[in-house]
Parts: structure tokens; C-alpha cells; sequence
């Protein structure tokens, strides 16, 4: 085992000649340790200091004909890898397998890998990179955030193959800890790479080096890219299928069954009514007159994927779809392919590709990184699933729900998870103005601050449950007294935001959170938990509130509107205050 005290001997005895951080003596003491190599020879194969380009250390070795490349981080925390494994994305990859000589100030570590694997070349089988850590692998492997991320790193497999000449090298991604474990679903994950028989592609080059392709491509070869791939063919998109009760698939689904099993139209037609679909893929080359596609993500086309797989399905025993193949095969749509793009010029592209179905504003930020990150917040903490792609959760199997960890048969969403952090703010104005939350990115970066990610998810989901019950609370307050009570009727929002207070004020919080804080049923017990604080406690703060002097005039008007701003919120928590000491809690 390593320990902290041998991890500062290493660091007090070489800092003076090799310099670098408190970590990086961590990663020279496990390749002495797991690899066996002698302290001077570990020495060269780790790296000390900055310009790594997210490369830790290295090793080869000839029995296994294995290349290890290593991140080393001297943590619990699988998130400590986030920032070093995109850099390892953006820059790293490249620098190690293609381009080493492009920066003159990079680390000494990567000359001696350059050596090693030159030295080498002919010998490796297997390229393995190990995220090596103190904290759970298995938690990194459920990871929304690191899978996304080592997806992208699996993605540049061809760099790896351009290295070897083609020669069959596979490339592996694991995360374990110090002791040995290893992540349950590790695996080797091949970057997909399909050989289509698009029609000849034009080209138009972007701002930066980016490179669209522009051709065709037949709907059969759509089709088993997603069988193949299955839901990650999706990832880049916003928003997974939306089912066959939309418009649009019913009307691809129409347009299906007239061409290949009526014979009414012609297949040729299927192109010109179309929109056509984009994709993003890490390389497209010419190979034996078709167009090799490596990893391919759909930015835009789900609709027409997904009503395509679902006519192929309720059509497989139809003697007429083996009878009109011809028609199928030749079914074609205008294909886009980006390629040579960073994920801040893909997010655009793929926004502005999703125009034809609408659009809402929180669609747009389903893969920001907050985003990813409160999804494995959720999961993590209490086996919940966080929808932050519309209709994720009802595409997802149970093996996939296994798989990831989640327990729960409901999902937390998005819009109403922004809802509850605005009432746990006192923010009850916005809640009326939700699509402006989302398209102005102040606010947006307000509403989902990091600082979430530090809050007690059962908390979160206290106070997230509130709203399957409001009706009724709302309801038992005006029960009080009809005459007195009506206009509670038009604060929902504000009776929702004291609730909230009041769950968090709460002197037994602690047991309310383990005991109604870590699934997303609401028990009898909670529901009788916040009628007793609203007819109690939040009926009392509208009372006094009414009877404000100013309100005065709106309230003998019959105005109620002011129930609807952050001034009565606020206005309610000093009362609180007075009468019971209350103040304002967050969710962060």
C-alpha cells in the first residue's frame, strides 16, 4: 500500500533534482510498486511538472506486449480526472501518437515514450490507458461525465492505428484503484468505424479547419449503425426519438410504407422530401470507393433513425419488405458529415441542425457539463436517474438501468429541477419566465451553479417532491377558511418556496432526509409532514403578508399579483424570522 508518509520521503528525497507536485511522486511510487521497476528507471517514466498534455507516466511491457500510459491521481474523488483526461482528448493524443514534435516546451515524458514506442513498434498489441486513483472504479465506470470523456478518448482510436500503420493494436480504457481493483465494466470498447457506399462527397471547409462532407446516404446503412451502436449513436444529439405519436414520424412512417410496401412512389422521391440528417465523426477518408466513417455521432436525425428502425420492426414478417428490398436499399437522404470540430463548435451545429421539430430552450443544454455532472450527482448519492435528455428515461432498459445504478423508477427532470432550485432561491419570479432561464446564460449559470453539486442531494430531492403535492397543500390552506384563504389559490409558487424553507429549517432535517429524502415516492408520512408546516406555518406568513400596509390597496382590488414576486417572498421569510427564526436556506 501506498501510504501519505512514503509518498513525501519520495517527494523530500527527488524534489530537489526532478521538481514537480506532491502527485506526481505518488505515480513514480506505483510503477516501482506494480510494475517492478527500479527507482532510476522510474524516474524517466513519469512525468514531473506541467506540458504532460494529460499524460502521467508510462510503461512497456514486452511479456504482455502491453503499452501502459497512466493518469495518476492521489484522490478519492474519480472527478479529479475531468480536466487532465480532456486535455489528454484535446491535445494529448495527438501529441503522443502523431504530431510529438509540435511543442518544443513539452515534457521530457514524452520524448521518452516517442523512444520507447519507436523502440517498440513492432511489439505492441495493446495500447492500455489506466486512470489509476485511490477512491471506487466502479463509480468512475457510472459515470456519465467519464464515460462521455473516455468515449471521446476511445474515439481517437484512429490516431493510435495511423501510429501502428494499421496494424491491429487495441486500445483499452480502465479506471482502477491503487489496490489492483478494477471498474466491473471495463472493457475494449473498439472505436466504430463503417465503410458506406455514400455518393460521391463535396466538401466545404469551416472557420477553424473544420470540414463538412456532403453526399448521401441509404437509410439501411442508418439503421445498422444504430443497431450496432444502439443509444450512444445518440449521445451528440439533444434529445433521444420522440416517438411515432409525433407528426413528423407519422408522416416518415407514411412516406415508408407508400415507397417500400405499396410501391406508389418511387424510392428517388424519399431525398427530396427530406431534410436530411448531420452527423460528427472523427475522420471520413475514401477507401475502395466508399467513404470510411469513423466513430459516428447523429447530431440531427433521431426522428428519421428511430421511425425507421420502428417500421423494420413491424414490418420483419412482412413477406413484402424481403419482396421490396430494392426499394429499401435504395432509400437515400442528404447526409452532412463534420468533421475536424471541437464540442463548442458541434454544440451549435447541433442546435441549429434541430430546428424542423421544436426546440425548447433547456433541450439546448442537455450536454453541458453541469449537466452530465448533476446526472452522476443523482446517480451516485441515491440511484436516481437525472433526465436531462428528453425522453432518456423512457428509452433507457432495465439492463441499462442496472448497469448504471439506478434504482428508482422515476427520474428527476430537468425543467422542474430548475424549478426547484429557483423556489430554493426565492426566486419565484422566474418560474413564469422558465424559457428566459435557459436563453439567457446569466441566469442559466445562476440557476445551475457548481455549488449545486455540493448540496445534500436528499435535500434536493425534499424539496423537488414538494410539487407532486402542491395542489393538495395548496387546497388544504384555502380549506381553512374558503372566504380568507381564495387567493392562496394564485401563489402556488410562493407557497411552493416556503415549503421549501420550512422542510429546511426544519430542526429534525436530518430525519426527514434519510427518510424521505432518498427515493422519489412521496410517502403518506411526508405528505402529512408538509400539510401540517403549510396550514401551520406558511398559512400564517400569507395571512400577516395580506394584511401588509402595503398590500393594502391591491389586496381590497383584488390584485393579487404581487404573490408572485421575490419582494413577497421575501417579505414572508421576515416574517418567518420573527415568528420562528427561519432564515434563508439554499440549495448549494
Amino acid at each position: 500500500m501506498i501510504t501519505d508518509r512514503m509518498i513525501d520521503q519520495a517527494c523530500s528525497d527527488l524534489k530537489a533534482t526532478c521538481g514537480g507536485v506532491r502527485n506526481d511522486y505518488f505515480g513514480l511510487l506505483y510503477l516501482q510498486r506494480e510494475c517492478g521497476l527500479s527507482r532510476e528507471k522510474a524516474v524517466n517514466q513519469v512525468a514531473f511538472g506541467g506540458n504532460d498534455y494529460g499524460l502521467d507516466g508510462f510503461h512497456f511491457d514486452p511479456d504482455r506486449r502491453n503499452l501502459y500510459l497512466y493518469q495518476f491521481k492521489y484522490s478519492p474523488s474519480h472527478a479529479q480526472f475531468k480536466p487532465t483526461l480532456q486535455r489528454l482528448i484535446d491535445v494529448g493524443m495527438e501529441r503522443i501518437f502523431l504530431t510529438p514534435n509540435q511543442d518544443d516546451n513539452k515534457n521530457q515524458l514524452l520524448l521518452q515514450l516517442r523512444s520507447c514506442m519507436i523502440d517498440n513498434r513492432a511489439l505492441i498489441d495493446q495500447v492500455c490507458f489506466r486512470f489509476v486513483f485511490t477512491g471506487d472504479p466502479a463509480e468512475a465506470e457510472r459515470s456519465q461525465v467519464l464515460d462521455k470523456l473516455r468515449e471521446d478518448l476511445e474515439n481517437k482510436k484512429y490516431l493510435v492505428d495511423q501510429f501502428f500503420a494499421n496494424r491491429q493494436v487495441t486500445l483499452v480504457v480502465e479506471f482502477r484503484s491503487v489496490d489492483g481493483k478494477v471498474g466491473p465494466v471495463a472493457d475494449m470498447r473498439q472505436t466504430r468505424v463503417y465503410d458506406l457506399p455514400l455518393t460521391d462527397l463535396i466538401t466545404q471547409p469551416g472557420p477553424d479547419g473544420q470540414v463538412m462532407h456532403i453526399g448521401f446516404i441509404r437509410l439501411i446503412d442508418l439503421n445498422t449503425i444504430h443497431r450496432d451502436m444502439g443509444q450512444r449513436f445518440f449521445e451528440r444529439n439533444i434529445r433521444y426519438g420522440l416517438g411515432s405519436s409525433e407528426a413528423v414520424n407519422r408522416a416518415l412512417s407514411r412516406a415508408l410504407k407508400q415507397i417500400v410496401l405499396d410501391g406508389t412512389e418511387k424510392p428517388a422521391v424519399f431525398a427530396f422530401n427530406h431534410n436530411g440528417i448531420t452527423m460528427f465523426a472523427e475522420k471520413v477518408e475514401r477507401v475502395d470507393g466508399q467513404y470510411r466513417v469513423t466513430a459516428p455521432r447523429l447530431l440531427n436525425g433521431a426522428q428519421t433513425v428511430t421511425t425507421f428502425n420502428e417500421f423494420m420492426n413491424a414490418n420483419k414478417d412482412n413477406p413484402r419488405l424481403a419482396e421490396q428490398r430494392p426499394r429499401l436499399e435504395d432509400l437515400r437522404v442528404m447526409c452532412r458529415v463534420i468533421t475536424n470540430a471541437t464540442p463548442e463548435f458541434v454544440t451549435p451545429v447541433t442546435i441549429n441542425n434541430n430546428r424542423q421539430n421544436p426546440v425548447e430552450p433547456w433541450n439546448l443544454h442537455a450536454n453541458d457539463l453541469i449537466q452530465l455532472e448533476l446526472q452522476d450527482k443523482f446517480r451516485s448519492d441515491l440511484g436516481i436517474y437525472y433526465e436531462r435528455q428528453e425522453e432518456a428515461f423512457a428509452n433507457l432498459s432495465y439492463e441499462e438501468m442496472e448497469e448504471q445504478g439506478i434504482t428508482e423508477g422515476k427520474a428527476v427532470e430537468l425543467v422542474r429541477l430548475a424549478h426547484t432550485f429557483l423556489v430554493s432561491d426565492g426566486a419565484i419570479d422566474k418560474l413564469s419566465r422558465i424559457r428566459e432561464v435557459f436563453e439567457d446564460d446569466r441566469i442559466y449559470a445562476q440557476v445551475f451553479n457548481p455549488s449545486r453539486l455540493k448540496a445534500d442531494s436528499r435535500h434536493i430531492i425534499l424539496c423537488y417532491k414538494i410539487h407532486f403535492r402542491l395542489r393538495k397543500l395548496v387546497n388544504e390552506i384555502v380549506d381553512k377558511g374558503r372566504n380568507k384563504y381564495e387567493f392562496v389559490l394564485r401563489a402556488r409558487n410562493l407557497v411552493w418556496a416556503l415549503l421549501c424553507q420550512g422542510i429546511l429549517n426544519d430542526p429534525e432535517l436530518p430525519d426527514h432526509a434519510d427518510a424521505f429524502g432518498q427515493g422519489m415516492a412521496v410517502p403518506a408520512d411526508y405528505t402529512a409532514l408538509l400539510s401540517q408546516i403549510a396550514t401551520t406555518r406558511v398559512r400564517m406568513m400569507l395571512s400577516d403578508l395580506i394584511r401588509d400596509s402595503a398590500y393594502a390597496d391591491k389586496v381590497a382590488e383584488g390584485s393579487f399579483a404581487f404573490l408572485r414576486t421575490n419582494t413577497a417572498y421575501n417579505r414572508c421569510m421576515e416574517i418567518a424570522y420573527k415568528k420562528w427564526k427561519w432564515v434563508d436556506k439554499r440549495l448549494k
